[in-house]
Formats: C-alpha cells, structure tokens, sequence
C-alpha cells in the first residue's frame, strides 16, 4: 500500500515493486488523480481515495484493501511535502498544522489503519520518508524540520514497539527529489545534483524487502550528488 501514489515519488514507487510483481494498493486523495497517473485498475493494482488526514476514510479504505488482496504486507507512507514557513517566533498556527498534517498526521493515521492488520497477519514493513534536512535546524524550515523530526521519531518508536512482532519501521532520509517541481522553483539549481525519484524508489524497495528483515528503526540517507 502507497500513500500519496499519484505523486511523483509514488509513481516511481510504484514502477519499482511492480517491476517485481507486486500486487499494489494505490491510495491517493482522488481517484481521478490516481487513474490520471496510473490508467486503470488491474488484477494485481488496486485503487483507493482517502483523505489522509480523516482517520474513518483511511481505515475503510484499508479495509476495502484487505477485502481484496487479504493482508498488507508493505505500507510506504509517501504522502507528505515541503514549504518554506517564517522564522520560529513568527510561525503561523496555518504553517505549522499543516506542516504537520502533511508529513506526520497523515502517517499516523496511516500506520494506525494498517499495522493491526500487519500483526494478524504475522508481521510487515513500513517505509516512511523523513528528510535529509530534519537532522538539524534551519532558518525559515522550522515547523518543517520539526514535521519531519517527528517521523524519524516515531519510526524509531514504531520500531523499538514492532520488532519483536515481526514488523520492520524504517525511514528514508532524501535531499531534494528531482521533480517538474522543483525545476520549475529552482530554474538555476543543477538538478543532476539531487535525488531521482527511482533512486529513491529502489531505497524504499530495498528496505520493503527480505534483505532488510534485520534492519529496524533506521533513517537511511538518500542524498544523490548534493
């Protein structure tokens, strides 16, 4: 399951355990985004709308996904994003809530919906995205760095809770992902310098994996050239 599929990262996420004959459940918050990116459904992809911030659409979404496939095994909380916000003593209530609900709120009620499922079933993974950034302060990202701070803590958390269930919590930590987007805002950086969306897709696989069984609670750098 992929929170925030329709996305850049999410598409890319995406591309990567299909490759690998995974069954997907794509959440997003309209469906329409999701057949945008994605065209339609199929025997091993699943769509599901949900605002991640209403806890009730997230858990029948996770429901209606259970229903289907029978179990999650891999939940990768990509729903997330950056904004640059004012100094600390001048942070608006607007800038730090949803900073917050963007990047931790979303992944809570995310991991709130799936894990239970996880522990029926006999253990899992979940992959959430943290920042590079959030490993120190910085002017004007303040309620950002805080934001992300926060899901490295509570992957640690969730991992020092789940490890001994059989479910692995870890976290990658991407520099700036090379997307339209940020182009588009930074027309003088050198995108060749920041993390391409597979790059970062094969971490997240990687650590959705078999190969990562006895890794717990790490916040693993993908920092490209920067």
């Amino acid at each position: 399951m992929l929170t925030g599929a329709a996305g850049n990262l999410g598409r890319a996420v995406a591309q990567a355990f299909d490759a690998r004959g995974a069954r997907l459940a794509l959440l997003d918050l309209r469906r329409e985004a999701l057949e945008r990116a994605f065209g339609a459904e199929g025997e091993r992809r699943v769509f599901a709308a949900a605002n991640l911030l209403e806890q009730g659409e997230v858990d029948a979404a996770v429901r209606a996904i259970v229903a289907r496939f029978g179990r999650i095994d891999v939940l990768v909380n990509i729903a997330g994003g950056f904004r640059m916000g004012e100094a600390v003593h001048e942070t608006s209530d607007q800038t730090w809530n949803f900073l917050f609900d963007l990047n931790a709120r979303s992944m809570l009620h995310a991991v709130r919906a799936v894990v239970p499922h996880m522990l029926a079933a006999g253990g899992g993974k979940v992959v959430n995205i943290g920042a590079f950034a959030a490993q120190r302060g910085a002017a004007q990202m303040g309620a950002y760095v805080a934001a992300k701070s926060a899901v490295i803590r509570l992957t640690e958390s969730m991992a020092a809770e789940l490890r001994e269930k059989n479910v692995n919590v870890n976290c990658v930590l991407p520099t700036i992902i090379d997307t339209p987007e940020n182009r588009a805002a930074m027309p003088g950086a050198d995108p060749a310098r920041w993390v391409a969306p597979a790059d970062l897709a094969g971490a997240i696989v990687f650590l959705a994996s078999d190969a990562a069984r006895a890794i717990h609670g790490a916040a693993l750098p993908v920092t490209g050239l920067s």
